[in-house]
């Protein structure tokens, strides 16, 4: 189904909300949007909302099984206006947000659908999923100067660290909460605004009433913005992304700088959970 903007589709389909888990995938660029919508279908996501310009295309054979909405990403403060929105008709649903060219991963995901890794989650009394954006790049720039490449992606396997999260009510830093840094946005990181340079997110989300999404990818309410509960470690996921990759080579400031991202930390990305577990870039916590 398509609609002309998420006000034509919040006042005519308010049941697609109902049962979630829901992806809502934020197309920025025409790059990869149909693989990201195929990876979301087959994680078990029930529902796939698509935000995107009116004139890009989607294949066909997903057509039918995602809902499109007319929308510009680029407009500032977009994002959070649509995720908020969203958020005050759906009490209860659980939701993941991403762009397109971003692919999620979580312990166990070949076998285990993100229905059952939320369930999970839910039963830990946990509203919410801290999760890392690890970049992806293509290895070879001469052959995609785009930076993308399904088939020859590359990743960072080292790199990697956390800073406590300053509060500005105190001196201390805030409880359970760490600023993660690291893959192309600390090895650019001169190319990279400050308050851009992050790459964690709180990517998987419970709605409730009152709650809203703020423009670094954290929540108005902190318990959201944890890593953990007090009492043991929970599960964490990751985003795998081609989105820094892409921007620092369309930006005129970078482009002509990087003739590779490789670097001797490089590794071929496998598309398993198991090289981010192994890595240590995600949590399985509790879950066997």
């Amino acid at each position: 189904m398509r609609y002309a903007g998420i006000n034509d589709f919040l006042s005519q389909s308010p049941g697609v909300l109902a049962k979630g888990p829901i992806a809502l995938v934020f197309a920025e660029d025409a790059v990869e949007i149909d693989s990201t919508l195929r990876h979301n279908l087959h994680l078990g996501f029930k529902g796939n909302i698509l935000f995107m310009p009116a004139e890009f295309a989607l294949a066909e054979d997903i057509a039918d099984q995602v809902i499109r909405i007319d929308n510009d990403i680029t407009r500032r403060g977009n994002r959070e206006e649509i995720v908020n929105a969203i958020i005050a008709k759906a009490p209860g649903v659980w939701f993941y947000v991403c762009y397109n060219a971003e692919y999620l991963f979580f312990p166990f995901c070949e076998t285990r659908t993100v229905g059952e890794l939320l369930a999970f989650h839910t039963e830990e009394r946990r509203d919410a999923m801290l999760c890392y954006a690890i970049d992806l790049y293509a290895g070879d720039l001469d052959t995609h100067p785009s930076a993308v490449s399904i088939d020859n992606a590359y990743m960072d396997r080292s790199g990697y660290y956390a800073l406590g999260r300053a509060d500005p009510m105190t001196t201390y830093p805030k409880e359970r909460q760490l600023d993660f840094f690291g893959g192309l946005r600390w090895r650019y990181e001169e190319h990279v605004p400050p308050e851009r340079r992050k790459i964690d997110r709180i990517a998987l989300f419970r709605a409730k009433p009152g709650l809203a999404l703020r423009a670094d990818h954290t929540f108005n309410d902190e318990e959201y913005n944890t890593y953990a509960c007090p009492w043991h470690n929970n599960l964490t996921a990751a985003v795998a992304t081609f989105r820094t990759a892409k921007a620092l080579k369309r930006n005129p400031g970078s482009a002509f700088e990087i003739e590779t991202f490789r670097w001797h930390n490089s590794v071929p990305f496998e598309w398993h959970s198991r090289q981010l577990l192994d890595l240590g870039l995600m949590e399985s916590g509790q879950w066997f």
